[in-house]
């Protein structure tokens, strides 16, 4: 079984992805630094509730969702392709991005 820790950086890095959000930027709304957040992400520190809180308002979840642990191997299953998903759509997202901003660099 899983420690609290690393439910809550599994889930800490899996809502942030799903937002969209960078560490910095996640770190930014929360009102943290950026090296103490990948230490929560990392299992390194374990965060104060009011930290929690905050990270909770800035991914617009209930705080509550930072630990929640799935209870079938398939909702195990369905939260790690979600999170394929979001990092693929990110990925595709910036690459389109990339090339936008190239050509339109270019068309000058």
């Amino acid at each position: 079984m899983a420690s609290i820790r690393e439910v809550l950086a599994v889930n800490l890095k899996t809502y942030r992805r799903r937002s969209g959000l960078s560490q910095d930027r996640l770190a930014e709304l929360a009102d943290i630094s950026p090296q103490y957040l990948a230490t929560v992400e990392t299992c390194r520190k374990f965060p104060t509730p009011e930290v929690l809180d905050r990270l909770a308002v800035a991914l617009d979840i209930e705080t509550h969702l930072l630990f929640e642990v799935a209870a079938t191997p398939a909702e195990a299953l369905e939260r790690l392709h979600q999170s394929i998903v979001t990092d693929i759509k990110q990925v595709v997202r910036e690459a389109v991005k990339e090339t936008v901003t190239e050509a339109l660099h270019k068309t000058k």
